[in-house]
């Protein structure tokens, strides 16, 4: 049996800004509309299906496995955009990146506060 993920909801307060935001930071690909979801694809097909809501948005955590070159470039864009950053899930090392596992890793926030890590070896190493 082979069971993989598919897609995730993301909640957002402005469901465009946010696939906006997750396209121009990671480099992905234009979001697509699906009614009532703008679709995020990411390079192993799983869909980030952003989902605007006036509810309260309980944040979420998102981590996402790229090479040592996309982590230069997806953390230089954060960078570029000002975003605080955070070498631990805690947000007790701001300004760092963490060097866990031997690879590099580091965390940031989305437009709606769901924390988001981009790391270059999975946990475990």
């Amino acid at each position: 049996m082979t069971v993989k993920l598919n897609h995730t909801i993301v909640a957002a307060r402005d469901a465009r800004a946010t696939a906006d935001f997750l396209v121009d930071v990671f480099g992905f690909r234009p979001a697509v509309r699906a009614d009532p979801f703008l679709c995020v694809e990411t390079d192993n097909e799983v869909t980030l299906d952003v989902l605007a809501t006036a509810e309260e948005i309980a944040p979420q955590h998102y981590a996402f496995l790229v090479s040592e070159e996309d982590f230069d470039r997806i953390f230089g864009r954060v960078r570029d955009r000002g975003l605080t950053y955070w070498a631990d899930p805690f947000r007790h090392r701001a300004g760092e990146i963490n060097t866990n596992d031997g690879g590099r890793g580091v965390y940031f926030d989305d437009p709606n506060g769901h924390r988001l890590e981009i790391i270059t070896v999975p946990y475990g190493g």
